[in-house]
């Protein structure tokens, strides 16, 4: 009889290999950011229904000249193509995203992603100083999962690592203001026999004062996230989507638009027959 695989472990998976590994940074060209771009869209339009998004206000009304990072919970593998669309399709630009493991994915240095090794404090100290680096260049939007690891769909309450408030400490320090804004992400089905996903822009934080307890900045953090995720879903669990925009909806598959046909129909009366 097959063992079940355990989903979700509170140890990193370097953690647990306990393996040395060299620290690799993005290494994008404009040929594989392209190709990224078209395989990773194409995989959202194979697998789900539809991808919304809304508030992106949020980003776009953003002081330009001022570093972004984007963070958001960690639930599932779809999390990181979700980060990649949302940053080249939505917001046009280079995504950053740390990767743990990244050595048994290596062309997603080609995408923007970096490698993290969890091993012990200074391994992960080289992947944390060079995220305050890539801030620097403005073509780039940070992408983090401050939970450090996959959790389960919705699972509370978020306790980040505090390695998001050292980037943005420190990007302060070195470039004046970091500007800070949750992403809140869904999986779900609505009308279709397909998933969709649902992205949710919270509200922008400007951090220009870098005297902060990491502590206290941190839970504050978790609690802007924690705020826009429940939000998010007491709209989804109403049927409250009329504000999203699409990035794409699949066109109805044969047997969706004759149901929708019959919907038309007028059938008679039973209580007339």
């Amino acid at each position: 009889m097959a063992t079940e695989e355990k989903l979700y472990s509170d140890i990193p998976p370097t953690k647990l290999r306990n393996k040395e590994e060299k620290f690799k940074p993005a290494k994008t060209s404009k040929f594989w950011l392209t190709v990224a771009s078209l395989f990773f869209f194409n995989m959202f339009q194979n697998r789900f229904y539809a991808f919304r998004y809304r508030n992106a206000e949020s980003y776009f009304e953003r002081d330009p000249k001022v570093p972004t990072i984007l963070f958001a919970p960690h639930c599932n593998w779809w999390d990181g193509i979700v980060l990649y669309n949302t940053t080249h399709r939505i917001c046009h630009k280079e995504i950053r995203l740390m990767v743990e493991e990244l050595n048994r994915f290596p062309l997603l240095r080609r995408g923007g992603a970096y490698s993290v090794n969890k091993k012990s404090a200074q391994t992960a100290m080289k992947a944390l100083k060079y995220s305050v680096d890539v801030l620097g260049d403005l073509r780039n939007i940070l992408c983090i999962f401050p939970q450090g690891i996959i959790r389960p769909p919705h699972y509370r309450p978020y306790k980040f690592q505090t390695g998001l408030t050292y980037i943005a400490q420190n990007a302060v320090k070195k470039y004046g203001k970091v500007n800070l804004i949750p992403l809140s992400i869904e999986y779900c089905f609505l009308r279709d026999n397909r998933p969709e996903v649902l992205v949710d822009f919270g509200e922008r934080m400007v951090m220009d004062n870098a005297d902060i307890d990491r502590k206290e900045f941190t839970k504050l953090l978790e609690d802007k996230l924690t705020e826009t995720s429940d939000k998010q879903f007491a709209d989804i669990s109403q049927g409250n989507i009329d504000e999203y925009k699409i990035l794409f909806k699949q066109h109805l598959k044969w047997y969706r638009r004759i149901e929708q046909r019959l919907k038309r129909i007028d059938l008679p009366d039973v209580s007339d027959v």
